[in-house]
This record gives C-alpha cells, structure tokens and sequence, in this order.
C-alpha cells in the first residue's frame, strides 16, 4: 500500500479557551504518544483578534504555526472564520487539508488516516453533514419532522395562505468542524474557501456537484467513534447560554468523558 500523504489541520479561535485549549491538548497528546507524527502534519491555528486569555494561550505553543489575524473592519462570524480558512489555504504546502473546529475533540487520530485512505482521484472533499450524532431513532424523527413540515409550508403557500419560506428538509453541505479537503486541486482552479459571502465551502460544494466531483459523506454513526463535537461551542460562550440549554448540556456531557481520559488535560 502506498504511504499516506502529508497533510495539515487548520483551526481557528476566538475566545474560546478553554475548549481550544482540549482540542490542542489532545492533538499534542496524540503527537507524543507516536500517533501523529509531527514530519507529516502540520497544525494550523489562526486567531481572530480575539485579545483574551486564548491569544496569550496560542502563543504560549511552540509545536503549532499560529496566525493573528487583525481585521480592518468589524465582520460577521462566518465571514470572519472563512477568512481566516483562507489565510491558512494560502501559506500551506500540504496537498491534504483537515477543517476542525476548536470544539472537536479527537481521540482516535486514526480518524485522520481513515479518511485519506477513501480518497480517490474524483474525491475533493470528504465529510459529515450531520454535527452531532443523534442515533437512528433521533435522526429519522428529525429528518420526518423536517419534511412535513417544509412541504406543509409549500402547501399553504400554493393555496394562498402565508407561511414562511420553506426550508431544506435535509442537510446539504459536509461541516467544516471535522472535514477533509483536497487543497491542490482547489489551488489549481482558483476556489477558496470563502466565496460568494457565504459559509465557508457552501458555495464551494455546489460547483463541485456541478462539475461531477464527489464529496464522499461520513455518516454521524461512523465519525463519532472517533471525536466529540460540542457543536456551536463559540456560540454558546459567547452569547452565555444557561445551563438548561441542550448545547451547554451536551458540552458538559462531553467534558465529563474528558475527565476520564486518561492523561491529564490541565
């Protein structure tokens, strides 16, 4: 079998300490043990102006390639994420890209062999459209749920009663908290990863289905055999969601499991 290609990881923070400081912390960990070796992978950190504890953090490292960015004008978080994406896409060599989000926890760094192993000449892209795993009940509940209620509204508005726009019963795009892409070929055709003032790589996956380039999906029920992902971790710090809120209970649930992990994460 031919050797696994190099390949880079790219994150970006603001003001998320505590949980890019678990994301880090277990990837350094993974480098230590023999894992990952670190003459094949490169980490990529860009911090987006953040100006707390988390950038003073990031250039306390001395194993990662850290990034700051200072943009001229106030920008929307997405916008400002897919930026930073892109300063990362500009200074790598690697022809293999690994997006993650600072609230991913890896725990099997297999994860990352796993998926260069189904890359083909056809795949660009590889992913999960799905950021957390719900289980099948919890999956076909939601996906059944979705449906009527997007054809309901279509309904009410083919006989003329108001309804608000219909939206897509499912999932279309592979997230950017745990995803793989082939950075060569998006070079050589020019593409970023912010294009058309829109999430990061959602413009991107249209033209690749538009062209017949494949973006090989990984199922929920796969992929979190080997992570964790907090989902929306940015967010609820920085809005300060409460207790009750499913995302906080879910990123406490996971810091549980954290705790148990067998080396020490302080």
């Amino acid at each position: 079998m031919d050797a696994l290609p190099n390949f880079s990881i790219a994150l970006v923070n603001y003001k998320t300490l505590e949980l890019t400081k678990i994301c880090l912390t277990l990837l350094k960990q993974h480098f230590d043990n023999g894992l990952l070796d670190a003459k094949r992978v490169k980490v990529w950190v860009v911090d987006n102006d953040s100006q707390d504890a988390s950038t003073d953090y990031l250039r306390s490292l001395d194993w990662i390639h850290l990034i700051e960015r200072v943009p001229a004008v106030k920008e929307k978080g997405f916008i400002a994420h897919g930026r930073a994406l892109d300063m990362i896409l500009e200074k790598i060599e690697d022809d293999y890209l690994f997006l993650m989000h600072t609230d991913t926890f890896v725990y099997e760094p297999e994860v990352f062999n796993d998926f260069l192993r189904l890359c083909s000449s056809q795949t660009v892209a590889e992913g999960c459209r799905e950021q957390v795993n719900r289980g099948y009940f919890r999956t076909g509940w939601r996906l059944f749920s979705r449906f009527l209620k997007h054809y309901s509204r279509r309904a009410k508005r083919v006989i003329g009663i108001p309804a608000r726009d219909p939206k897509a019963w499912r999932e279309q795009y592979i997230k950017s908290f745990f995803a793989l892409w082939n950075v060569k070929w998006m070079k050589q055709h020019g593409y970023t990863f912010l294009m058309e003032d829109r999430i990061p790589s959602y413009a991107l996956q249209e033209i690749l289905l538009n062209q017949g380039k494949n973006i090989r999906l990984i199922s929920p029920m796969k992929l979190f055999k080997y992570l964790d992902h907090v989902e929306a971790g940015t967010v609820g710090l920085l809005l300060g969601y409460d207790e009750l809120n499913r995302r906080v209970k879910r990123k406490m649930k996971i810091l549980k499991k954290i705790d148990q992990f067998p080396e020490n994460l302080n």
